[in-house]
């Protein structure tokens, strides 16, 4: 299967979804690995696995699948010749113990599951090694149990914390030590049981300063009298570790002397989970096992593209009565969507995975699918967009044979359209007498000409809703669909005259040529005047723009025939008048009856004579200040 069609219709997403529904790193790497099966018996097989994936869920069982997040790693970690920690060892148990109730169960649902049922005849037993770790291991922690040297290590280690918490409680307690005491606690500092003293007191204390506090207030002493004690501790807390390590490695070594058994387990377990991925997906978009067939023939009922929103489901037949469908209509109306749903849902079907159609749906398998679609733009080798599908049609052409399925978007476009529809039709050709199933998108009408012509082919429109202008995503077999380009040029109140005359243009192709005779306009006369200037009509609250910098403002008032005041960013300027360009006018801009004063008033003035109107206190307080003010100056 050629990999340019994966990213094109969104398999690759589909495999992402897959393997979320996985939970080791052995299925989600097979599912990025596995490709659509071109064996009929395959797919066959893959389909039957499913469905009874599907039957084991829908019953509320669930497979126990244990251990399997990180089994890669630890499996990875005992072929390295390392040691298991005690958990590690525990989730392997888990691991090797899910073969037993894996096994367990579809031997229970063998009449209804018999293929997967199969799968589990080849999982071993290693209830042994699960043994031997369950009584060795509890948590995180091997039992003292585990060997006589480890039992007998671990209560003379007993024996002596009690020894030493008994000896360092009695230090605490006499009454000469007190006062010296920074706490009343027991702490371990390099593995040493010491008590805190204050930094003071540290050459009155008889014993060794193993640590002291950051701020050096305080020293961490192991007194005289816990020594020895301290000495032994460590000395059998060494030889716990070193026998710990010792049952550790006996009991890694059980697993990895049968690793090659293990492993084997670990593929059959892994396609188990890949076959369960599958039925969790299939269920999810609500999925049928599908007819299949090597007969060339394909035939949606009701089936719906599993990625987008509520889809419309698509019904079509192809291979039966004819090898090649044209599908015509509206842009935006779906007919891309059309091809990408007959590519996907084909290889989500040779992948194993149910279809999320109706009883009916007949899939064919083929040996490869190819699809044109899209901007082959190349920046790189800078082909044109044309240049980049001719040499994607180029590579189709030299592949496509029997049990090929081609699908080419907008075929022929990107050129002059009278060369392009030739060329089209001359490739559909050419991949028809290959023997391969062809399904093609256009808006050209000598390709959808060619196809009501042709014996094998047949063609197909998008359903459009011609009164709302909007597509309906539905493909109606056997017809031809219109670009609607008439209907649209006349709901958006194109001339009637034009539309007709395009309608003429269309059915004769013959177009009126003839050469029209404008009448010259006269010329205005020239004015010697210098000072004369077009007269210029601005209103107050006119919306105008300066020429010489381009600024815009509000006209306010004419100063004389020559110049006017304009209002520009909370200034009055000066300006010519033969300067100044009317954007809007002020009946344009603002309701009738509106002060066009406050247009010139910045806001803090427009608010204080409102103030002032109102009665407010504190804008008559400002305007007899203002008074007095103003009477100083004048007296001075």
């Amino acid at each position: 299967m050629n990999n340019k069609i994966y990213n094109a219709v969104q398999f690759d997403t589909i495999k992402n979804e897959l393997k979320k529904y996985a939970f080791s790193n052995y299925a989600k790497k097979a599912i990025d690995k596995r490709e659509p099966s071109s064996s009929l018996p395959t797919v066959q097989r893959w389909l039957d696995e499913t469905e009874e994936a599907v039957t084991i869920l829908a019953s509320g069982q669930h497979v126990p699948f244990m251990g399997l997040t990180r089994i890669e790693q630890l499996t990875n970690q005992i072929n390295k010749g390392m040691v298991l920690e005690p958990g590690e060892l525990i989730e392997y148990a888990d691991f090797l113990r899910s073969f037993r109730l894996i096994a367990k169960l579809f031997e229970k649902n063998q009449y209804q599951t018999p293929i997967l049922y199969s799968y589990t005849n080849d999982l071993t037993d290693f209830s042994e090694i699960g043994t031997a770790i369950y009584d060795s291991v509890q948590g995180n922690r091997v039992k003292s149990e585990s060997s006589k040297a480890l039992k007998q290590i671990r209560n003379q280690i007993a024996k002596l914390e009690k020894e030493i918490d008994q000896r360092l409680r009695k230090f605490m307690a006499n009454s000469q030590n007190q006062s010296k005491l920074q706490d009343r606690l027991i702490l371990i500092k390099d593995d040493r049981y010491t008590v805190p003293i204050k930094a003071e007191y540290k050459q009155k204390i008889g014993g060794t300063i193993v640590d002291q506090s950051s701020k050096g207030t305080t020293v961490f002493v192991e007194p005289e009298t816990v020594r020895k004690y301290n000495d032994q501790l460590i000395m059998e807390k060494a030889a716990e570790v070193g026998e710990v390590y010792q049952i550790l490695a006996y009991l890694t070594g059980l697993i990895g002397e049968r690793m090659s058994e293990i492993t084997y387990c670990i593929d059959v377990v892994t396609e188990l989970e890949i076959i369960f991925a599958r039925g969790k997906y299939s269920r999810a978009i609500d999925g049928r096992k599908p007819v299949i067939n090597k007969e060339e023939r394909i035939i949606f009922n009701q089936v719906k593209h599993p990625l987008l929103n509520d889809p419309v489901p698509l019904s079509l037949d192809l291979g039966i009565e004819n090898r090649a469908l044209v599908i015509t209509g509206a842009n935006a109306g779906g007919k891309t969507i059309v091809l990408k749903s007959v590519a996907l849902i084909s290889l989500m079907t040779m992948t194993g995975i149910l279809v999320a159609g109706k009883e009916g749906t007949d899939i064919a398998v083929f040996d490869d699918i190819f699809i044109d679609i899209g901007d082959q733009q190349s920046l790189e080798n800078s082909l044109s967009t044309f240049s980049g599908h001719m040499q994607n049609l180029s590579d189709i052409l030299k592949q496509v044979k029997r049990h090929t399925l081609v699908l080419l978007d907008e075929i022929g476009s990107g050129t002059d359209p009278n060369e392009g529809a030739a060329l089209a039709i001359a490739l559909m050709e050419e991949m028809y007498k290959k023997g391969s199933l062809l399904i093609a998108t256009t808006h050209f009408g000598e390709i959808k000409e060619f196809a009501l012509k042709h014996e094998d082919f047949t063609t197909a429109g998008m359903a459009f809703d011609a009164e709302t202008l909007t597509p309906k995503y539905r493909l109606l077999l056997g017809e031809t669909g219109e670009s609607h380009a008439f209907w649209i040029a006349d709901k958006m109140k194109i001339n009637e005259r034009v539309l007709a005359k395009a309608a003429a243009y269309l059915e004769n192709r013959t177009y009126d040529l003839g050469k029209q005779e404008f009448q010259q306009l006269a010329k205005p006369q020239a004015t010697h005047n210098v000072h004369a200037v077009e007269e210029q009509n601005f209103s107050k609250g006119d919306r105008v723009r300066v020429n010489d910098t381009g600024k815009i403002g509000l006209f306010y008032t004419n100063i004389d025939d020559y110049q006017g005041q304009v209002y520009i960013d909370k200034e009055m300027i000066e300006a010519p008048l033969r300067r100044l360009t009317l954007l809007a006018t002020a009946e344009e801009l603002y309701p009738m009856d509106y002060d066009l004063d406050s247009l010139f008033e910045a806001f803090a003035d427009r608010k204080y004579k409102k103030d002032l109107a109102r009665g407010s206190k504190k804008a008559h307080k400002k305007l007899n200040k203002e008074m007095k003010e103003r009477r100083q100056l004048s007296e001075f």
